[in-house]
């Protein structure tokens, strides 16, 4: 029941939509109606500008974090398992993805995975951002950094044989984020992929 109830929890903190609410805020707009449609950082800064996307990528981060540890601390109690952190942190990163007040149509979850990996456990995240740093400074696709940190960790966590539930818990969550990156999976393959750029579009 207890993992049930941090997944609501986190469901619902993750529907705050801070990009949609920035959107509104910053350019009277419905972000899921310019650019790419999608509801996070990367869209934000193509077509707000930087400003308003590092605003939504720090929002979304806190998402992720604060889910973890609210759900920890109310479902936890003494125990050092962080089982109902990882049930927090998959609940805000559905809620972000499909925030039930606005038709489910949300963002795909990266900055509120990156939130809570680093409470899941500091080694094996700061590894992760590391290599997804370099992947994306190299080849310029937030999307391609995406999918390789949310995979590299569910890796790490089976080789250093991480607790199996709370693994495979990070595992749908890898999953989920593969499935969100779909249509960037199928540009990518072509070669069709937009390069990131703190840039606002014209």
């Amino acid at each position: 029941m207890d993992r049930i109830l941090s997944f609501f929890v986190g469901y619902l903190i993750g529907c705050v939509q801070f990009a949609y609410i920035i959107g509104k805020m910053v350019g009277n707009i419905d972000i899921r109606e310019h650019g790419s449609g999608n509801a996070g950082m990367t869209n934000v800064t193509r077509v707000l500008g930087a400003k308003a996307g590092i605003l939504v990528f720090i929002f979304d981060i806190l998402k992720g974090v604060i889910a973890f540890n609210l759900c920890n601390l109310i479902f936890g109690g003494n125990d050092l398992s962080i089982l109902y952190g990882v049930y927090g942190g998959f609940g805000a990163i559905i809620g972000h993805d499909f925030p039930f007040y606005l038709k489910f149509k949300g963002g795909k979850g990266v900055a509120t995975t990156l939130g809570f990996l680093l409470f899941v456990n500091p080694i094996l995240a700061i590894i992760t951002y590391l290599v997804g740093f370099i992947v994306a400074y190299i080849s310029k696709y937030i999307s391609l950094a995406s999918l390789v940190m949310t995979l590299l960790f569910v890796i790490l966590m089976f080789i250093t044989k991480m607790p199996l539930e709370e693994t495979f818990v990070m595992a749908l969550v890898t999953i989920l984020c593969y499935y969100q990156h779909r249509e960037n999976i199928k540009r990518l393959i072509k070669g069709e992929e937009r390069k990131f750029s703190f840039k606002k579009s014209s």
